[in-house]
Protein backbone atom coordinates (compact mmCIF):
# COMPACT_ATOMS: atom_id res chain seq x y z
CA UNK A 1 0.00 0.00 0.00
CA UNK A 2 1.12 3.43 -0.48
CA UNK A 3 2.39 6.21 1.48
CA UNK A 4 -0.91 8.50 1.83
CA UNK A 5 -0.57 11.97 -0.34
CA UNK A 6 -0.66 13.54 3.19
CA UNK A 7 2.01 12.06 4.96
CA UNK A 8 5.40 13.99 5.03
CA UNK A 9 8.66 11.75 4.49
CA UNK A 10 12.16 13.16 5.25
CA UNK A 11 14.19 13.17 2.26
CA UNK A 12 17.11 10.79 3.89
CA UNK A 13 14.63 8.46 5.36
CA UNK A 14 13.74 4.88 3.97
CA UNK A 15 10.52 3.47 3.75
CA UNK A 16 10.02 -0.12 1.93
CA UNK A 17 7.18 -0.03 -0.93
CA UNK A 18 5.16 -2.47 1.14
CA UNK A 19 4.88 -0.45 4.24
CA UNK A 20 1.82 1.29 4.74
CA UNK A 21 2.15 4.80 5.73
CA UNK A 22 -1.27 6.61 6.80
CA UNK A 23 -2.69 9.99 6.52
CA UNK A 24 -0.90 12.65 8.13
CA UNK A 25 1.98 10.65 9.26
CA UNK A 26 5.64 12.78 9.60
CA UNK A 27 8.15 10.86 9.54
CA UNK A 28 11.83 12.12 10.54
CA UNK A 29 15.53 12.10 8.66
CA UNK A 30 17.13 8.84 8.63
CA UNK A 31 14.43 6.51 9.86
CA UNK A 32 14.07 2.94 8.84
CA UNK A 33 10.84 1.84 8.14
CA UNK A 34 11.02 -2.17 7.05
CA UNK A 35 8.52 -3.93 4.98
CA UNK A 36 5.20 -5.52 6.79
CA UNK A 37 4.57 -2.07 8.75
CA UNK A 38 1.56 -0.43 9.04
CA UNK A 39 2.27 3.31 10.43
CA UNK A 40 -1.93 4.56 11.40
CA UNK A 41 -2.66 7.93 10.54
CA UNK A 42 -1.30 11.12 12.56
CA UNK A 43 1.76 9.06 13.88
CA UNK A 44 5.12 11.39 14.36
CA UNK A 45 8.58 9.19 13.73
CA UNK A 46 11.96 11.49 14.81
CA UNK A 47 15.05 11.64 13.68
CA UNK A 48 16.56 7.50 13.26
CA UNK A 49 13.40 6.07 14.34
CA UNK A 50 13.28 2.25 12.93
CA UNK A 51 10.44 0.00 12.84
CA UNK A 52 11.31 -3.39 11.71
CA UNK A 53 9.37 -6.09 10.35
CA UNK A 54 5.82 -7.05 11.19
CA UNK A 55 5.06 -4.22 13.40
CA UNK A 56 1.84 -2.03 13.59
CA UNK A 57 0.92 1.12 14.69
CA UNK A 58 -2.05 2.28 15.35
CA UNK A 59 -2.80 6.03 15.25
CA UNK A 60 -1.17 9.32 16.96
CA UNK A 61 1.27 7.59 18.55
CA UNK A 62 4.70 9.53 18.69
CA UNK A 63 8.39 7.97 18.83
CA UNK A 64 11.18 9.94 19.87
CA UNK A 65 14.52 9.74 18.28
CA UNK A 66 16.68 6.39 18.54
CA UNK A 67 13.93 3.89 19.42
CA UNK A 68 13.67 0.55 17.61
CA UNK A 69 10.21 -1.00 18.03
CA UNK A 70 9.61 -4.64 16.87
CA UNK A 71 13.11 -5.97 17.40
CA UNK A 72 14.31 -9.50 17.42
CA UNK A 73 13.36 -11.19 20.88
CA UNK A 74 16.57 -11.32 22.78
CA UNK A 75 15.73 -14.84 23.28
CA UNK A 76 17.59 -18.18 22.20
CA UNK A 77 14.69 -20.41 21.33
CA UNK A 78 13.66 -17.42 18.62
CA UNK A 79 13.87 -19.22 15.23
CA UNK A 80 13.54 -16.22 13.05
CA UNK A 81 9.63 -16.91 12.15
CA UNK A 82 7.45 -14.31 11.97
CA UNK A 83 5.54 -13.04 14.91
CA UNK A 84 3.96 -9.79 15.96
CA UNK A 85 4.19 -6.01 17.56
CA UNK A 86 0.78 -4.37 17.84
CA UNK A 87 0.83 -1.09 19.33
CA UNK A 88 -2.01 0.65 19.60
CA UNK A 89 -3.50 4.68 20.02
CA UNK A 90 -1.91 7.81 21.34
CA UNK A 91 1.26 6.38 22.42
CA UNK A 92 4.23 8.29 23.21
CA UNK A 93 7.34 6.89 23.59
CA UNK A 94 11.15 8.50 24.42
CA UNK A 95 14.25 8.43 23.11
CA UNK A 96 16.38 5.34 22.81
CA UNK A 97 13.91 2.67 23.27
CA UNK A 98 13.37 -1.08 22.50
CA UNK A 99 10.41 -2.71 22.16
CA UNK A 100 10.16 -6.50 20.85
CA UNK A 101 8.40 -9.04 18.38
CA UNK A 102 7.08 -12.21 19.83
CA UNK A 103 9.45 -15.04 19.92
CA UNK A 104 7.06 -18.23 18.84
CA UNK A 105 5.89 -18.47 15.40
CA UNK A 106 2.75 -15.97 15.29
CA UNK A 107 2.77 -14.96 18.30
CA UNK A 108 2.46 -11.30 19.36
CA UNK A 109 3.44 -8.31 22.39
CA UNK A 110 1.03 -6.08 22.48
CA UNK A 111 0.75 -2.78 23.87
CA UNK A 112 -2.31 -0.64 24.00
CA UNK A 113 -3.69 2.97 24.30
CA UNK A 114 -2.19 6.38 26.26
CA UNK A 115 0.93 4.59 27.61
CA UNK A 116 3.59 7.25 28.23
CA UNK A 117 7.14 5.15 27.91
CA UNK A 118 10.22 6.89 28.82
CA UNK A 119 13.77 6.74 28.02
CA UNK A 120 16.45 4.21 27.71
CA UNK A 121 14.27 0.96 28.56
CA UNK A 122 12.98 -2.27 26.92
CA UNK A 123 9.93 -4.34 26.78
CA UNK A 124 10.55 -7.66 25.84
CA UNK A 125 8.95 -10.32 23.18
CA UNK A 126 5.28 -11.39 24.01
CA UNK A 127 4.77 -8.91 26.68
CA UNK A 128 1.27 -7.30 27.23
CA UNK A 129 0.72 -3.67 28.42
CA UNK A 130 -2.32 -2.30 28.78
CA UNK A 131 -3.47 1.01 28.53
CA UNK A 132 -2.54 4.57 30.49
CA UNK A 133 0.35 3.14 31.96
CA UNK A 134 3.65 5.19 32.89
CA UNK A 135 6.86 3.10 32.30
CA UNK A 136 9.45 5.29 33.63
CA UNK A 137 13.24 5.78 32.32
CA UNK A 138 15.66 2.30 32.72
CA UNK A 139 12.58 0.22 33.25
CA UNK A 140 13.54 -3.60 32.00
CA UNK A 141 10.46 -5.72 31.52
CA UNK A 142 11.19 -9.01 30.63
CA UNK A 143 9.21 -11.53 28.49
CA UNK A 144 5.06 -12.83 28.97
CA UNK A 145 5.40 -10.04 31.58
CA UNK A 146 1.45 -8.47 31.52
CA UNK A 147 1.26 -5.07 32.73
CA UNK A 148 -2.80 -3.80 33.52
CA UNK A 149 -4.03 -0.33 32.92
CA UNK A 150 -2.89 2.48 34.48
CA UNK A 151 -0.11 1.33 36.43
CA UNK A 152 2.92 3.27 37.35
CA UNK A 153 6.37 1.79 36.91
CA UNK A 154 9.41 4.15 38.66
CA UNK A 155 12.49 4.23 37.04
CA UNK A 156 15.38 1.77 37.28
CA UNK A 157 12.54 -1.07 37.75
CA UNK A 158 13.53 -4.55 36.74
CA UNK A 159 10.45 -7.07 36.24
CA UNK A 160 11.18 -10.57 35.87
CA UNK A 161 9.42 -12.61 33.00
CA UNK A 162 6.08 -14.04 33.61
CA UNK A 163 5.17 -11.85 36.31
CA UNK A 164 1.90 -9.80 36.24
CA UNK A 165 1.45 -6.34 37.40
CA UNK A 166 -2.12 -5.03 37.96
CA UNK A 167 -4.10 -2.05 37.79
CA UNK A 168 -3.20 1.10 39.06
CA UNK A 169 -0.09 -0.52 41.06
CA UNK A 170 2.78 2.31 41.99
CA UNK A 171 6.48 0.69 41.59
CA UNK A 172 9.34 2.67 43.67
CA UNK A 173 12.24 2.76 41.81
CA UNK A 174 14.83 0.37 41.32
CA UNK A 175 12.91 -2.06 43.13
CA UNK A 176 12.95 -5.99 41.84
CA UNK A 177 9.36 -7.76 40.71
CA UNK A 178 10.06 -10.99 41.02
CA UNK A 179 6.54 -12.23 42.04
CA UNK A 180 3.19 -11.00 40.86
CA UNK A 181 1.85 -7.56 42.43
CA UNK A 182 -1.75 -6.91 42.80
CA UNK A 183 -3.90 -3.98 41.71
CA UNK A 184 -4.20 -0.61 43.48
CA UNK A 185 -1.57 -1.25 45.86
CA UNK A 186 1.96 0.93 46.13
CA UNK A 187 5.50 -1.06 46.41
CA UNK A 188 9.03 -0.70 47.09
CA UNK A 189 12.32 -2.14 48.11
CA UNK A 190 14.52 -4.55 46.47
CA UNK A 191 12.80 -7.42 46.73
CA UNK A 192 9.44 -6.10 45.70
CA UNK A 193 7.13 -5.70 48.44
CA UNK A 194 3.88 -4.08 49.57
CA UNK A 195 3.49 -1.03 51.49
CA UNK A 196 -0.20 -0.09 51.72
CA UNK A 197 -2.60 2.04 49.19
CA UNK A 198 -1.51 3.50 46.36
CA UNK A 199 -3.43 6.88 47.20
CA UNK A 200 -2.40 8.89 44.54
CA UNK A 201 -2.81 7.10 41.91
CA UNK A 202 -6.50 6.10 42.99
CA UNK A 203 -7.19 9.46 43.63
CA UNK A 204 -6.13 11.21 40.45
CA UNK A 205 -7.61 8.54 38.64
CA UNK A 206 -11.04 9.57 40.61
CA UNK A 207 -12.10 7.18 42.99
CA UNK A 208 -13.62 8.56 45.70
CA UNK A 209 -13.64 8.31 50.12
CA UNK A 210 -15.45 5.19 49.99
CA UNK A 211 -14.03 3.34 47.69
CA UNK A 212 -10.59 3.86 49.39
CA UNK A 213 -11.89 2.75 52.27
CA UNK A 214 -13.14 -0.86 50.85
CA UNK A 215 -9.53 -0.97 49.90
CA UNK A 216 -7.76 -0.01 52.50
CA UNK A 217 -9.82 -2.06 54.48
CA UNK A 218 -8.88 -5.08 51.87
CA UNK A 219 -5.36 -4.45 51.92
CA UNK A 220 -5.47 -4.94 55.70
CA UNK A 221 -7.43 -8.30 55.50
CA UNK A 222 -4.87 -9.75 52.76
CA UNK A 223 -1.31 -8.25 54.85
CA UNK A 224 -2.43 -8.22 57.90
CA UNK A 225 -5.15 -10.31 59.11
CA UNK A 226 -2.81 -13.69 59.67
CA UNK A 227 -5.21 -15.62 57.87
CA UNK A 228 -4.38 -17.81 55.06
CA UNK A 229 -4.86 -16.67 51.65
CA UNK A 230 -7.97 -18.32 50.29
CA UNK A 231 -9.37 -17.38 53.70
CA UNK A 232 -8.49 -13.65 53.13
CA UNK A 233 -10.30 -13.31 49.83
CA UNK A 234 -12.87 -15.32 50.85
CA UNK A 235 -13.36 -12.73 53.35
CA UNK A 236 -12.71 -9.75 50.95
CA UNK A 237 -15.50 -11.36 48.29
CA UNK A 238 -17.82 -11.72 50.77
CA UNK A 239 -17.49 -8.60 53.46
CA UNK A 240 -16.08 -6.02 50.74
CA UNK A 241 -17.54 -6.81 47.88
CA UNK A 242 -16.96 -4.03 45.00
CA UNK A 243 -16.13 -3.67 41.36
CA UNK A 244 -12.51 -2.75 42.61
CA UNK A 245 -12.20 -5.78 45.20
CA UNK A 246 -13.33 -8.37 42.78
CA UNK A 247 -10.80 -7.23 40.90
CA UNK A 248 -8.41 -7.51 43.47
CA UNK A 249 -9.54 -11.20 43.56
CA UNK A 250 -9.52 -12.16 40.61
CA UNK A 251 -5.97 -11.04 39.92
CA UNK A 252 -4.54 -12.97 42.78
CA UNK A 253 -6.57 -16.44 42.17
CA UNK A 254 -5.13 -15.97 38.84
CA UNK A 255 -1.70 -15.76 39.51
CA UNK A 256 1.12 -18.34 39.14
CA UNK A 257 4.07 -17.00 40.69
CA UNK A 258 2.62 -16.18 43.57
CA UNK A 259 1.84 -12.69 45.25
CA UNK A 260 4.12 -10.24 46.97
CA UNK A 261 4.61 -10.10 50.41
CA UNK A 262 4.17 -7.20 52.94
Amino acid sequence: MPIDPSAVVAATARIDRSASIGPGVRIGEFCVVESDVVIGAGCLLEPYVYVKRWTTLGERNEISAGTVLGTDPLDKNFSGARSYLRIGNANKIREHYTISRGTAPESVTEIGDGNYIMTSGHIAHNCRVGNNTVICSCALIAGYVEVENEAFISGGVVVHQYSKIGRLAMIGGNTRINSDVPPFFLYAGYNVQAKGLNLVGLKRAGYKASDLSLLKKAYQVLYRSGLKLEEALSKIETELASPETQHLVSFIRRSERGICRE
